[in-house]
């Protein structure tokens, strides 16, 4: 599968892992040198690991390369794996629009309510914002698996 279907997630999960890394790194050195540390490490980890999360589930659910038991799919004939890759992605976007949706309401009540976060003191609806939006991303991704293996369903399990 070309890297170019993916290409926005898969930036996406390379700047957070990479954001990660350094700041963690950075507070490493300054808490042993100085023997204090960063406020905003853990509050912008936190953040940066559910982005990253997203986007390599984004990119894992579009090269399905997530993990799965594939058993099943492996002993069906093409129309009980057409039934199997229909329910997979349905059980799919069911949770991911539960996740999207409870995630919205949660970052829209944080908006409404003008909370802030508890280490920085920033608005919370700026990191749960992200929840909702990457989940529908992941959403998409299934849908495009999803569309591609009811496409090439003959050639991945030959007779």
């Amino acid at each position: 599968m070309s890297k170019s279907k993916t290409r926005i997630e898969s930036l996406l999960g390379v700047f957070a892992l990479a954001a990660i890394s350094l700041i963690s790194l950075a507070n490493v050195v300054v808490r042993y040198t100085t023997e204090a540390s960063f406020a905003f490490t853990e509050e912008f980890s936190v953040f940066f690991m559910v982005i990253l999360t997203f986007a390599g589930g984004a990119v894992a659910a579009r090269s399905n390369e997530h993990i799965r038991i594939s058993f099943l799919e492996h002993k069906l004939n093409r129309t009980g794996r057409r039934v199997l890759y229909t329910l997979q992605w349905l059980g799919s976007l069911i949770v991911l629009g539960l996740v999207a949706w409870y995630g919205g309401q949660l970052a829209y009540e944080e908006y409404q309510w003008d909370s802030l976060s508890a280490g920085l003191g920033y608005p919370t609806w700026m990191y749960l914002i992200w929840l909702p939006l990457l989940s529908l991303a992941v959403m998409l991704r299934t849908t495009q698996n999803w569309r591609d293996r009811m496409r090439s369903d003959d050639e991945e399990y030959p007779a």
